[in-house]
This record gives structure tokens, sequence and C-alpha cells, in this order.
């Protein structure tokens, strides 16, 4: 089992820069996207904080560990380097007035053979795709969430909500902040989705799958992803991570190969 990666970060129609911030290391199977906000270059700045810090974070405890990379130290990881990121947003907001109230959400994801773990705060998405089907596996941290939990208004109604992009929890703007993380069984064939709020608000779930679900390539698919956002207004920055699940070469099973298939 191996990971494809894809990722494009675009600034939209609408928006005079980019706050959005995204990276991978394929070698690891860590990937991060952040979505940040503030002031004036604030966003900017925290996002690409958050995402630099974490991946090269993440990328020496996993290197560097001699034990098995069990899933609780892979979570205890995310967890640390998520918290020590936030700190240092935090001091950089508090010791320089330009950035002061800035901050980020992020969804992450460490990929591993049969397991992928993936964390979240605020309203940045992680989807899988799975036989065709299309599912969200984060649910956002919004104001917008929680009255739907409560069942304060309907989807039908949330889809045109003024509250949409409140988020409850974020990176930077309070001194500690909570990781939410969940473990995944990975499939061959599977593709996770993770994206800004500058996608989901601008497509929706099934034309998301329509995207995903087309016989292309990852790149393809990406910048089908993007184009669909601008296509429908572009109000936002627009970030896309794409991970793909393959078989490795060399591990198809002996008929197989011998049929050439």
């Amino acid at each position: 089992m191996i990971f494809n990666f894809c990722a494009l970060t675009d600034t939209g129609r609408a928006r005079q820069n980019n706050e959005d911030s995204v990276v991978y290391d394929p070698q690891t199977g860590v990937a991060v996207l952040a979505d940040g906000m503030g002031g004036y270059n604030a966003g900017e700045v925290a996002s690409g904080m958050a995402t630099a810090y974490i991946l090269e974070s993440m990328g020496v405890r996993l290197r560097d560990t001699p034990q098995t990379l069990t899933s609780q130290f892979v979570r205890s990881a995310m967890e640390a380097c998520v918290s020590e990121a936030n700190q240092s947003i935090f001091n950089a907001a508090a010791g320089n007035p330009s950035y002061s109230g800035m901050g980020t959400t992020l969804v992450m994801g460490v990929f591993q053979p049969g397991l992928a773990h993936i964390g979240h705060i605020g309203d940045s998405r992680c989807y899988r795709l799975r036989g065709g089907q299309l599912q969200q596996i984060t649910r956002d941290h919004s104001l917008l969430q929680e009255q739907l939990d409560a069942g304060l208004v309907t989807p039908e109604q949330a889809l045109h909500s003024n509250i949409k992009n409140l988020v409850t929890r974020a990176m930077g703007v309070e001194q500690f902040t909570q990781l939410e993380v969940n473990e995944h069984i990975v499939e061959l064939g599977d593709i996770y989705l993770m994206c800004s709020d500058g996608l989901s608000d601008m497509v929706g779930p099934d034309d998301l799958a329509k995207i995903l679900t087309v016989d292309s390539t990852l790149e393809s698919k990406v910048e089908a992803l993007i184009d669909a956002a601008n296509d429908n207004g572009g109000r936002d920055n627009i970030s896309v991570l794409l991970v793909e699940v393959l078989e490795a070469p060399g591990k198809r099973g002996l008929i197989s190969r011998l049929l050439g298939k």
C-alpha cells in the first residue's frame, strides 16, 4: 500500500492575498492544510507557521523514533506538534501588534499502511471517497455545526446561513487549543480530500464526488476542484490536498502477474 499526494492552493476570485497554506511529505505520510485568519497578512503568517512547524516536527518524531509507530504514539505526536505550533503562533501574535488576533484552522493527516490518523481544528475538512461514495469524516468546530447538532437549524437552512465561518476552535488565538484526532481504516482505492472552506462552501458534496470519481490523474482532479470553486464564485481562498491509496508495485498476486494484469 502506497500513498499518492497532490495539492494546490488558489487565491480565488474575491480575495487579494492567499491566507491558506498546504504541505505534505510522502516519505513520512504527513499532510497538513491550514486556513489563516486575522488582519492584513496575519492569517498568511499563522497558516504558514502552522504547516511548516507541524510538517517538520512530525517528520522528526516519525523518522527518529526507535519504536514501532503505534496509534498512541502517532496521536501523541500529532497533539504535541499542534500544541507547540499553537504556542508559537500565540506568542508571535502577542509580540507583534500587526499580528494581533491572528489564527488558523487546521486539518492534518498521518497516513500509514492500513490506517489514517486525521486531526482537525475549526472548519477545514477531510472527506473520504470509497466505492464511489463521498463521506465527510471530520465534524466542523463551528457555531453553525453546534446549531445543527442542537436541531436549531436544518441542513437546508445551514446552506444559506450567515454564520458559516464562525469557528469555535482555532490555532493561535488562545494559549491552548485542542486537536480532535480520529483513526480510520484505509482501503485500496480510497481518496482522501482535505480542504479549506473556500472549497466546501463553494462546491457541494455531490459535485465533489463527481469530480473525484472521474477517471483522471490526481493532478487533474485537484485542478478541477479548484476550477469548480472559482466557477461558483471563488469567494475565498481555495486549498485542496488529495491523498490516493494505491497498491504498492510488486504486491500483486501471483496469478495476476502471470496473466500480465
